[in-house]
């Protein structure tokens, strides 16, 4: 089994690479949850769901996130009735927003709420919640400290991020299921998601570091350059007091990573990596970029 940690829209892309080479029953994917939110009457997981519509076949690969072809009739009803609405989502996956909030109001965790859902949805591979426990990340700006998601979806990202905060303030405790996924995994892929955003709160989970310690793990810079190939993941990183680039990246990740892979027309200079082609811009690639990766296990 391969173990990867998830979140945003980079780690989903090398995750379709992999189906192509491993059944979907040998993937276990720990996804980030700090992005998570209550929206307009639903619980909104958006790296989980990305994730989970990728191995339900129903993911819009144009975007990288919601169902692909869904209708949006309930959003522009909302639009006139709430103008303050700042989320664009379709019918579909709004069903399964509003299906795991009444689940988690009656006290299911979100590890049996994503379960059902998979299971609903046909997903053989395990998808993992990071905890079932909350854990936000809000960024603090000169509007006030804001969820993460208004910062990238309402602001799009236009505003100048002073510190990176989570509430609680505390470790959450990483799951049973998610340990126990580390520990079965032949490796641990470390995807080239927003460092910041999508792996640190994965990596905050007690037990995670200790855990990934004992395996071998092999990680993907989402950077080239002094950019990462999407999201906001420069100007966080530059708050957090790394540089915006792969060796930035490599410093967060420190001692946990046995290999560490960055794109062959980076610039930055990281001792000791390996150069590939990282940018995914078809499945092919991804998937040539996974059948390199499983050379070195």
């Amino acid at each position: 089994m391969i173990t990867f940690l998830s979140g945003g829209t980079g780690t989903p892309k090398l995750l379709e690479g992999a189906r192509n080479m491993l059944p979907d029953s040998d993937i276990s994917v720990i996804v980030n949850t700090g992005e998570d939110i209550w929206y307009q009457g639903g619980h909104i997981s958006p790296d989980v769901d990305t994730v989970m519509y990728l191995f339900a076949g129903l993911l819009n690969t144009d975007t990288w996130w919601g169902v692909r072809g869904d209708s949006f009739l309930t959003h522009d009803v909302l639009k006139t009735l709430l103008p303050a609405s700042y989320m664009s989502i379709g019918d579909k996956d709004r069903a399964v927003h509003i299906a795991r909030a009444e689940w988690l109001k009656k006290g299911m965790t979100l590890t049996r709420v994503t379960q059902q859902l998979c299971s609903h949805f046909g997903v053989s591979a395990t998808i993992l919640p990071m905890s079932d426990s909350p854990y936000t990340t809000y960024v603090r700006t000169a509007k006030g400290d804001i969820h993460f998601q208004e910062y990238w979806v309402r602001y799009r990202g236009n505003t100048d991020i002073y510190a990176v905060l989570h509430v609680p303030d505390e470790q959450p405790p990483a799951t049973p299921e998610v340990i126990d996924a580390i520990r079965k995994a032949e490796v641990v892929i470390i995807g080239p998601s927003n460092p910041v955003t999508s792996i640190l709160p994965i990596l905050s989970c007690t037990g995670v570091r200790e855990e990934l310690a004992q395996k071998k793990v092999i990680a993907i810079s989402p950077f080239i350059g002094e950019g990462p190939v999407s999201g906001p993941a420069a100007q966080l990183m530059k708050t957090m007091k790394y540089p915006a680039d792969s060796t930035g990246v490599r410093a967060l990740y420190a001692d946990l990573v046995d290999v560490f892979i960055q794109d062959e027309r980076d610039t930055a200079q990281v001792p000791g990596s390996v150069r590939l082609d990282t940018l995914m811009k078809t499945p092919a690639i991804a998937e040539r970029l996974m059948r390199e990766i499983l050379t070195r296990l």
